[in-house]
């Protein structure tokens, strides 16, 4: 393990394990960046090892695993947990962040339905095989246990117009952590979820350019850094088991989300 020169990296005998899904780009980049920074060893999944390989590239010095996965597919994501298991031998972090917004500004009466299903299939069947291989790792290995942190998003509480299959699926990956986080306490498996608003990312690019509101009109909204998203996922990853965050909500501070519409 590298021990990185920064007053905030984890000792080389509490170092940690993690496997960070789309970590290609946004959110998941960041996030990889932090821990792999931060003394962290992460496994990097992903659609498209190019840009996983560009996120590994940001921190050369870091034990990082480069695997292509699509989470919708079981096959991929057993591979994905039994390559970082072979590699690094335990986990103590899922991040389960691959997403997608599906087309956006969609009516509900004119959505395909396979576009529906490619968002339940990546947004909550993906988070579901991922949070499930991990259980069934920190379940098994020794000493037991480990941290699962589900990207939920605001849209998990108040949705958007005309974002039915994001939103959907991201009120049900509530109840995935809220399940995960109670089945896993004799296991020592915590779990707990961010809720992220309008960090700065090529996916809220839109943001910067107008957005739809609840009132029908079409407004610019303020962005934040996504770094500061990352050191919240690193803050909540790096706490004893015996404590957790169970709901945690980041979001740009002026953005229209309290008392949206």
């Amino acid at each position: 393990m590298n021990a990185l020169n920064d007053s905030n990296t984890l000792p080389a005998s509490q170092a940690k394990i993690a496997v960070v899904t789309g970590a290609g780009s946004g959110i998941g980049r960041a996030v990889a960046v932090e821990l792999l920074r931060t003394g962290w060893s992460v496994a990097l999944a992903g659609r498209k090892p190019e840009t996983l390989e560009e996120t590994a590239a940001l921190v050369p010095e870091a034990p990082a695993l480069v695997v292509r996965t699509d989470v919708s597919r079981p096959a991929d994501v057993a591979a994905l947990f039994e390559a970082a298991r072979e590699r690094f031998g335990r986990l103590d972090l899922l991040f389960n962040n691959a997403g997608t917004f599906g087309p956006g500004g969609v009516p509900v009466e004119e959505l395909p339905y396979e576009a529906w299903l490619h968002v339940v299939n990546t947004n909550l069947n993906g988070a579901f095989l991922c949070a499930q291989a991990a259980y069934r790792q920190m379940k098994e290995q020794d000493p037991q246990g480990g941290r699962i942190i589900n990207n939920g998003s605001i849209s998990a509480h108040t949705p958007r117009p005309l974002s039915v299959a994001y939103t959907a699926t991201k009120h049900a990956l509530t109840g995935l952590t809220k399940s995960l986080s109670l089945d896993g306490r004799p296991y020592r498996i915590a779990c707990g979820q961010i809720d992220i608003g309008n960090a700065a990312t090529d996916m809220t690019e839109r943001m910067r350019t107008g957005a739809l509101q609840a009132n029908g009109e079409t407004a610019v909204e303020p962005v934040m850094d996504v770094a500061d998203v990352a050191r919240t996922v690193r803050h909540m990853a790096e706490l004893p088991l015996e404590a957790n965050v169970q709901f945690a909500t980041v979001l740009a501070t002026a953005m229209p989300y309290v008392g949206r519409g």
